[in-house]
């Protein structure tokens, strides 16, 4: 299960590439549906806690929480 979520981490931080960092959950919801992710990925997102995410590595560990 591990495996999965570390795989769904890479995924969603090929999808925020040139977000700006500290980034609100909307900002990254936005940005990867503009980089073209699928339902799947933004529910990932959206089922993300609020709050700023200061860095990629932080929404790694959110997305990882999920799984």
């Amino acid at each position: 299960m591990a495996k999965h979520g570390q795989s769904s981490a890479i995924h969603v931080q090929k999808l925020l590439g040139g977000l700006d960092y500290p980034a609100g959950k909307q900002e990254l919801i936005d940005k990867a549906e503009k980089n073209g992710a699928d339902r799947q990925t933004v529910q990932l997102l959206e089922n993300m806690a609020e709050g700023q995410y200061d860095s990629p590595l932080a929404v790694s560990r959110e997305v990882s929480r999920q799984h």
